[in-house]
């Protein structure tokens, strides 16, 4: 059984690596226990992720109510033959990470499905806490080890942390997912009134995700600040990024950071890090 778990937990891995040089880097920097457990929730969302993006010449719904049903079924069981449920129901169990925060998530994944527009901020701001607050609060329950008083206090900035992740990748993925999905998941707009003016609307919004999920950074176990910290920074150049780039070329192409950049900023954050400048 530990030869399996350890495959499991290796499996995950390997699926953040190959999805996510970016996080994966990251990832690294926490102590390894809590690798292996940020690597199962990664490889959980990111398999319900494909599913309902991705795979778009199976029957979907049927994959992702087979997904979810295995989940709950490893949950109840202990084991499963899919090793990324395998790991992140060890996982799920080891820190006492919330079922309802699972269930917002699949909830989410299955919105994908179907919804196209999102026509306002409520339904666009339920989506993002299903399909990103709650991963941030799933590793915020393992950053914490499972420690429901901490996790309280540092429940508010983690949410605003994966809300600024999610509202970055949005504007990132604007041409995929319009083009390839047909999704316009900002209320604001669409493809034709998507201009500066709006543009920086939303860096401001995200912006201030970004200023709220800081404070919670500082606050985390020290042993967890900076691979928390390197995610920041990471995103917070992409937002960088996409406020120098014009409206209309966002459109046109994703935004990227360069591999010469991520360097530079990981030397950075590891140097304010030692420096207790975070």
């Amino acid at each position: 059984m530990d030869l399996y778990t350890e495959i499991s937990y290796k499996t995950s891995k390997l699926i953040t690596q190959k999805y996510s040089t970016s996080f994966s880097v990251a990832v690294s920097f926490l102590p390894h226990e809590m690798r292996n457990a940020i690597y199962s929730i990664y490889g959980f969302v990111r398999l319900a992720d494909e599913i309902v993006d991705t795979f778009h010449n199976i029957n979907q719904k049927l994959f992702l109510d087979n997904f979810e049903r295995d989940l709950y079924d490893t949950m109840t069981n202990g084991i499963s033959m899919n090793p990324v449920l395998h790991s992140f129901a060890l996982t799920i169990k080891k820190y006492n990470i919330p079922t309802h925060l699972v269930d917002s998530f699949l909830k989410s994944m299955r919105t994908d499905l179907d919804k196209k527009v999102y026509s306002d901020t409520k339904e666009l701001n339920e989506y993002i806490y299903g399909s990103a607050d709650v991963v941030g609060l799933m590793c915020l329950m393992v950053f914490v080890n499972g420690n429901l008083a901490h996790y309280t206090d540092l429940e508010k900035p983690a949410m605003k942390l994966g809300s600024a992740f999610q509202k970055v990748n949005f504007m990132r993925d604007l041409k995929a997912d319009i083009e390839k999905l047909d999704r316009t998941y900002f209320p604001q707009f669409d493809i034709i009134t998507f201009n500066e003016t709006v543009k920086f609307d939303l860096i401001e919004e995200i912006e201030g995700d970004f200023k709220e999920a800081k404070n919670g950074i500082k606050l985390l176990p020290k042993k967890t600040q900076l691979a928390v910290y390197i995610a920041y920074v990471y995103y917070k150049e992409l937002l960088q990024n996409l406020k120098s780039t014009p409206a209309n070329k966002i459109l046109e192409k994703r935004i990227r950071v360069s591999n010469t950049a991520k360097l530079l900023l990981l030397c950075k954050a590891y140097l304010r890090f030692q420096l207790n400048l975070i």
